[in-house]
């Protein structure tokens, strides 16, 4: 009886609620079906999808049933309505201020016939992020509550101060803080010493091998790994092919867990996003390491096999589950 009760409780607990500040954006991808021809003309597929890394990883977790609300900033624009629409869509609580004065932002995305990307972004609205803003949504900061915190806010001068004030609110709130590089080429121009010190506090800091090496200057990612956790006590890094590995202090060797695989990338653009959520749920939930990441790498390889940076819509009625 004291087994059935146990067991009654843990499907009975609710699920972490998540609060993800970040970004929203128009992706324009742009896939090429040979070779890019320098100078001239290659054929490609153009398509616009929901983008932002922030948006994305709000979206990936709504579509897995976890109650999430998404702080961010648009345009006045179609553009705009149309991701609120979408964000809406997932079953995401969208608390998106309307900028009048700046465009939804924009990222073209240029997508090799080999699915390797590369990210042309004008953040528009983002760039305007306010501490009145995240203010505004001082009712999602409360104890119990997860904050995810996209690198791209604090990376962008313009939205740095209202970053801050979100992890300074989830601080004082005791809640759990988990953090994402952004993007290796920004960061880097940035600075790893600004972003170690706003960041201070975070539970959790998931990079890819590019943002990892910026940080520390480590090519290897354990390594890499061992030297951030002087100042995050958990640290993931996204190794691409090879899946994803998480490290803590104290512990000899990184837990390491292969990526899923995948008969054809169509895009990655996305993919990192999908894995932090589909690794946040069961790492909120006090899984094995082992077990969030490969739930990350089932996630990010759904993504990997769709165009654009957020599942469809139209699997809404089949949820993917990790």
């Amino acid at each position: 009886m004291p087994l059935t009760r146990a067991v009654l409780i843990e499907v009975m607990t609710p699920m972490t609620r998540v609060v993800v500040v970040g970004d929203l954006m128009t992706d324009t991808v742009a896939r090429a079906a040979f070779p890019l021809a320098k100078g001239s003309d290659t054929p490609a597929a153009v398509s616009s999808h929901g983008g932002g890394s922030g948006a994305n990883v709000a979206s990936w977790l709504a579509l897995n049933d976890v109650d999430v609300a998404f702080v961010g900033r648009r345009g006045s624009d179609i553009a705009g309505r149309n991701r609120d629409m979408e964000l809406m869509g997932y079953g995401v609580d969208a608390r998106l201020v309307m900028d009048s004065e700046r465009p939804t932002g924009t990222c073209v995305v240029l997508v090799t016939h080999k699915g390797d990307r590369t990210m042309l972004s004008d953040p528009g609205a983002n760039a305007a992020l306010l501490v009145e803003d995240v203010e505004r949504c001082k009712d999602l900061f409360n104890q119990g509550v997860h904050l995810h915190l996209s690198g791209y806010s604090l990376i962008n001068e313009g939205s740095r101060k209202a970053a801050i004030h979100a992890l300074e609110l989830a601080r004082k709130a005791q809640m759990s803080i988990s953090v994402d590089g952004g993007s290796s080429s920004p960061l880097k121009r940035m600075g790893a010493e600004p972003f170690l010190e706003w960041t201070q506090g975070a539970r959790l800091l998931v990079l890819n091998t590019g943002e990892a090496e910026v940080l520390t200057g480590r090519e290897q990612p354990d390594q890499a790994a061992k030297v951030l956790t002087a100042w995050y006590p958990q640290v993931v890094i996204k190794t691409g092919a090879d899946g994803a590995l998480w490290y803590t202090n104290g512990r000899p060797e990184p837990v390491t867990v292969a990526a899923e695989p995948v008969e054809k990338i169509v895009d990655g653009t996305g993919a990192g996003d999908a894995f932090v959520a589909g690794f946040l749920p069961p790492w909120l939930d006090g899984k094995p390491p082992a077990e969030a990441l490969a739930a990350g790498c089932r996630l990010a390889a759904q993504a990997l096999q769709h165009l654009g940076a957020r599942p469809s819509l139209d699997v809404l009625d089949n949820p993917i589950k990790n």
